[in-house]
């Protein structure tokens, strides 16, 4: 186990002894949606509202492509992500970063990214209409029970996952 900040943290994982089916999958962003970005220069980006930039401290630049902290040194984009582009009063858009060069993270159902649980987070129920039907704010420990609960509520099709404290989108799950 690890110790961040004064706080023990690992990788958290609900255990699934074959009897009841995981109920949730997180879904990193795809790398490819943000690879052209890195061969832009820093005005071509800016025009996009994006910033290059160096991380100089972790944690504190968590990519939605790998869901991994930065790593000091690392180049990465701040970006403004839509994370609910469906047609509802939730449509939503939210600053990102983005590590160059990082693989798309692909965690197994029932996995939740260390980068996920050591945060505060807001976590929010939408039916297939992308009209919230539950939502709470919790210790990033609790996230695998509370994607359990959410989706034990039939009407939930999809769960998005931001940081509670500064609103950045985080990742999505779905059902497994």
């Amino acid at each position: 186990m690890k110790r961040i900040a004064g706080r023990d943290i690992s990788r958290h994982h609900v255990e699934n002894n074959g009897d009841t089916p995981m109920t949730f999958q997180i879904l990193a962003l795809d790398a490819d949606d943000f690879a052209p970005l890195f061969t832009l220069d820093d005005a071509a980006l800016a025009g996009q509202n994006a910033r290059r930039m160096t991380v100089d401290s972790e944690p504190g630049f968590p990519c939605r492509v790998s869901l991994e902290e930065g790593r000091v040194g690392e180049t990465v984009l701040l970006l403004n992500h839509c994370s609910q582009d469906a047609e509802s009063p939730y449509r939503a858009s939210h600053a990102i970063f983005v590590r160059e060069g990082a693989p798309t993270a692909k965690p197994n159902p029932g996995d939740v990214p260390d980068v996920l649980s050591r945060r505060l987070l807001s976590v929010r129920g939408f039916d297939k209409d992308a009209m919230i039907q539950i939502a709470d704010v919790i210790e990033g420990s609790k996230l695998a029970e509370t994607l359990d609960a959410f989706f034990k509520n039939p009407t939930v099709d999809e769960i998005h996952i931001h940081n509670a404290m500064r609103g950045c989108y985080a990742a999505k799950a779905r059902r497994a």
